[in-house]
Order: structure tokens, then C-alpha cells, then sequence
């Protein structure tokens, strides 16, 4: 029985409809999905790092094929990169780089201030977070773009203003292992589910 990991987003949780709808679909189909909560101890103490470890501790050496979402997507191709025994990925607009990417973008204060105050105000859909800034600091040991070998199908949206389409095309030009999808959809592609699901299972159960 193929096993798999779907990984959540920033700021998102096992129980999100996307989550959901993988996790049912691929069990569907057969296969053996976990969905585990990648911030057990709150988004405020959330990093790239933790992420890692959790998702080693879970796949245990074993053979698992890894799909993830935005910030789960990129912590899926960082632990690939890393960890041979992963089979093959599905990556849902992934956030390449996202520690670079969010330094880079201006607000109010700036690093300077995030770095003094050791947390950052951020947005995502209309709500408020407050992630420490030690999710950028230890996000900036890590590679952009992950150079891992395993077959990958990513799927981007088109109209994505959250993690431009961009990287994922960068991201494939230079990795013949990875084919894109742009699907004409926002960053959560949820009004896309029904066309990317069977793709997805399909690909992750080959």
C-alpha cells in the first residue's frame, strides 16, 4: 500500500478542505494518507526546520510519497532533497525561497523592526497572524529551489497573487524530473480540486 504525506500550508491545518479532499480522494484510491498538524505548538513557534523534523519523525525511513501545499510544498521538496527513500511528490503552488521572498518585500518597519521585535504582522486572507520572525531567520539557511531527483507534478495556479507561477516555472526549467500544470486558478486552486485530484492520485499511485 503506497503511503503519503500531505503536508499543509502556512497559516492552514489537517483539517482545511484541501486537506481533506486529498486525504479522502487518495484513501479512496487506496492508499495510506497522514495529515499531520505541522504547527503542534502554534504558528508563532512555527519554522522550516521544526517542519522538517516533524515529517522525519512521522515517515521514519520508510518509502512515502510527499504532496504539500504553498509552505508544505516547499518543506516537501527540501525533506526530498534530503531523504532518497521519498518516492515522488505533488506540489500545490509551492513557496520556493518564501524566507528570501517575504524579506524581500516591503513592510512596515522592516526587517530591522521584525528583527527587534521578533515577530512580523502578516495577513493571509483577510486574517491576522503573527509568526515569529525566527521562521524567516531559520528559513534562510535553506536552499530556494531544493535539487531533489524524484518524479514531481506541480500544479500552479494562473492567477496565483499569493506565490507567483513563476518559480514553479523556474523551478521546472531547471529539473527535467518536474512537470508543471498551470491551472486557470487562484493560489488555493480549490475551484479546481475535481480537475487536479484525479491527476494528482493518479501520478502519486503509479
Amino acid at each position: 500500500m503506497t503511503r503519503i504525506l500531505y503536508l499543509h500550508g502556512f497559516a492552514s491545518s489537517p483539517a482545511s478542505s484541501k486537506a481533506r479532499y486529498f486525504a479522502e480522494r487518495l484513501e479512496a484510491a487506496g492508499a495510506r494518507v497522514t495529515v499531520p498538524d505541522l504547527a503542534p505548538a502554534g504558528i508563532a513557534h512555527l519554522t522550516i526546520t521544526s517542519q522538517l523534523q516533524l515529517v522525519e519523525q512521522i515517515a521514519a525511513g520508510e518509502p512515502v510519497a510527499l504532496i504539500g501545499s504553498s509552505l508544505g510544498g516547499y518543506v516537501a521538496a527540501l525533506y526530498a532533497a534530503r531523504h532518497a527513500e521519498v518516492t515522488r511528490l505533488v506540489l500545490l503552488a509551492p513557496a520556493f525561497g518564501i524566507a528570501q521572498r517575504w524579506l524581500e518585500r516591503p513592510r512596515e518597519g522592516g526587517e530591522e523592526f521584525f528583527r527587534r521585535t521578533g515577530f512580523m504582522n502578516f495577513y493571509h486572507y483577510g486574517e491576522a497572524y503573527a509568526p515569529s520572525f525566527s521562521l524567516l531567520d531559520d528559513g534562510m539557511q535553506y536552499e530556494e529551489y531544493p535539487d531533489f531527483g524524484q518524479p514531481a507534478l506541480i500544479f500552479h495556479g494562473a492567477h496565483d497573487d499569493v506565490v507567483p507561477v513563476e518559480l514553479s516555472q523556474r523551478f521546472v526549467a531547471d529539473h527535467a524530473n518536474a512537470a508543471l500544470e498551470i491551472v486557470d486558478s487562484d493560489h488555493r486552486m480549490l475551484d479546481a480540486l475535481d480537475s487536479i485530484g484525479p491527476r494528482a492520485a493518479e501520478f502519486l499511485l503509479e
